[in-house]
């Protein structure tokens, strides 16, 4: 079991940037992969970028690639999602998730929602 806290969300201004932390307390990472997923008013949970287990492979979304950038710090427990150049259209809530799939891939592709969430954190870019 692993209890997963989001970090770093807030109110920005349209171009602005914004770092979301997550950190595995309880426990660690280990060898699962992680994802960052966001979900705008009434709009379904999609994912938006995902790392594997040891950082080498990763998964952006069509409308965060370049812009958004996951990486992650094993041995301090965390995995960071950098988002630049933001624009109203990425408010929303932000929740991270890790996977006993240990790909990047994996965990973005799969059919079934990961098992570990966290409670969310809010990304509101507004003027």
């Amino acid at each position: 079991q692993v209890n997963l806290v989001e970090s770093g969300g807030g109110t920005v201004q349209p171009g602005g940037s914004l770092r979301l932390s997550c950190a595995a307390s309880g426990g660690t990472f280990g060898s699962r992969s992680v994802g960052w997923f966001r979900q705008a008013p009434g709009k379904e949970r999609i994912v938006v970028a995902a790392i594997s287990w040891s950082g080498g492979s990763t998964y952006y979304s069509d409308s965060v690639e370049g812009r958004f950038t996951i990486a992650r710090d094993n041995d301090k427990n965390i995995v960071t999602l950098q988002m630049n150049s933001l624009s109203p259209e990425d408010t929303a809530v932000y929740y991270c998730a890790a996977d006993e799939i240990s790909t990047a891939y994996g965990l973005a592709l799969k059919a079934s929602e990961p098992d570990y969430w966290g409670q969310g954190t809010q990304v509101t870019v507004s003027s």
